[in-house]
């Protein structure tokens, strides 16, 4: 009787360690929007760390810097970016050593673009966007911290 009641505490301990190690796992990410350009001209300094990447990907002569957040999120959570657009976010179980998200970028109410990513610590994922309307294109850029 004594091992039966042993092994049950056992159990409801296990139990009560697994969603305790699930919850723990968060990631934070910081988001960058960016208007992208083909006009001549400086780039925002502010994205100076981040305009290689951004050349190397949407290939446009300058960029501005038009805001951004960031969040802690252990399922899901929002970035607000600013001029109305947010990223909603959901933290997928990963190995440690990247974030994996489920992204949502809108545009107020309009969803804009839905995907997956893998982010390594401080390396920069460019999401491309919709056109402005003005010759120059919304990029998202996300970094896992």
């Amino acid at each position: 009787m004594k091992s039966i009641r042993c092994l049950l505490a056992a159990l409801l301990f296990t139990a009560g360690l697994t969603p305790l190690g699930a919850q723990s796992e968060r990631a934070s990410v910081r988001a960058i929007l960016v208007a992208a350009s083909n006009a001549e001209g400086e780039s925002d300094r502010r994205l100076a760390p981040f305009e290689p990447t951004l050349r190397r990907i949407l290939r446009f002569q300058s960029y501005r810097y038009l805001g951004e957040g960031s969040a802690t999120v252990t399922t899901g959570g929002t970035v607000n970016l600013g001029q109305g657009h947010r990223l909603e976010l959901e933290h997928e179980p990963g190995d440690g050593r990247a974030v994996r998200l489920r992204v949502n970028w809108l545009d107020g109410r309009r969803s804009l673009m839905q995907t997956g990513l893998v982010l390594r610590p401080g390396v920069p994922a460019v999401l491309g966007g919709p056109a402005r309307g003005d010759g120059e294109v919304y990029a998202v850029i996300v970094i896992g911290r």
